[in-house]
């Protein structure tokens, strides 16, 4: 299959640049679909990317935007959504943003697949994915990883990342901000575990399986090289920083308070489904696949956490903000 155009659904989010902009080194043209053009503006410049305002799950939309694509990519994901009601629709309910994002979305994409003979899908999971796990984020994500595997009559591939870090990212960036402003720094589930996987590596990772008919109907499990707490990180944090805090866990039922409280935010940074999520460790249970070896966390974190890189990051905002 020679790849020469490639449907990217998530493609202006975290994951979405490191991979489109892979592709772009490699010649190809690449879809990118988003709600908002605003949101892809770093993606318009690439010379082989093309930012369509679309909203996908309108009847026909995918289906469009896939044709004449000899593979899709579906990163969309979120964090956040309205709670589902298990007391009405059973234990793998989850709420309609969730179901809009992980479930609906996967099943439309196999359907614009199948209606534009793309063959090729990849599919970006998360650990601890399944339909009997504990939050509706992970219920939610499992039901639409089965809805793509169960697709044999395409070429599927599912990615299951354990928390990703990288210079965007929404997780060690938010601890270290944390601790800029609190003296102290209480959370949820501090003996939590992760491997955290550096971003550039999933990217590598997916451009890796590509034209690999070995991937077929597989499943890949990315994280780093080493294993964490949730304490330990939200502490590394702060000190690469340069605002090393004392970090304290809370009891259950005050961290599962304080998340129903941040829930009222636009952007909450923890609900009580994120703390469901916490009780599924994300830790893999083999090798980094494709012969990539994965970043370690210390050799990455520094260069946009420590003072210095951020000096460096907010330079080019300022003299933007001053016409310069």
């Amino acid at each position: 299959m020679k790849l020469e155009n490639v449907l990217v659904v998530g493609g202006s989010g975290f994951v979405g640049r490191h991979l489109v902009a892979g592709l772009v080194r490699h010649g190809v043209r690449v879809v990118v679909p988003t709600r908002l053009r605003e949101r892809a503006k770093h993606l318009i410049l690439l010379p082989t990317v093309e930012v369509v305002q679309a909203d996908v799950l309108q009847v026909g939309v995918l289906e469009r935007l896939a044709a004449g694509c000899q593979m899709v990519v579906d990163l969309a994901g979120i964090l956040h959504g309205r709670a589902g009601r298990p007391d009405e629709r059973g234990p793998n309910d989850y709420g309609p943003d969730f179901a809009r994002a992980h479930v609906e979305l996967a099943q439309a994409v196999v359907r614009a697949c199948r209606a534009s003979g793309a063959r090729r899908l990849l599919h970006m999971s998360s650990l601890g994915a399944s339909p009997s796990a504990p939050s509706e984020y992970l219920r939610s994500k499992g039901i639409g990883e089965q809805a793509v595997l169960a697709a044999d009559d395409l070429e599927t591939t599912v990615f299951r990342p354990s928390v990703i870090f990288g210079p965007e990212d929404r997780f060690l960036n938010q601890f270290a901000d944390l601790a800029r402003w609190l003296p102290l720094l209480a959370i949820p589930s501090p003996e939590a575990r992760f491997k955290p996987v550096y971003v550039g590596d999933v990217a590598a990772a997916m451009l890796a399986c590509i034209h690999d008919t070995e991937t077929w109907g597989k499943v890949y499990e990315l994280c780093g090289p080493r294993e964490y707490t949730l304490k330990s990180l939200v502490e590394y944090a702060g000190a690469v920083a340069g605002t090393p805090r004392r970090v304290v866990g809370m009891p259950e039922r005050v961290a599962a308070l304080q998340a129903r409280l941040l829930e009222l935010l636009p952007s909450p940074p923890m609900s009580r489904d994120n703390l469901r999520s916490l009780k599924a460790a994300s830790v893999c249970s083999g090798a980094f696949p494709f012969g990539i070896q994965p970043q370690p966390l210390e050799a990455i974190v520094p260069l946009y956490l420590a003072p210095v890189a951020i000096s460096r990051e907010r330079f080019p905002q300022l003299r933007w903000r001053a016409r310069r």
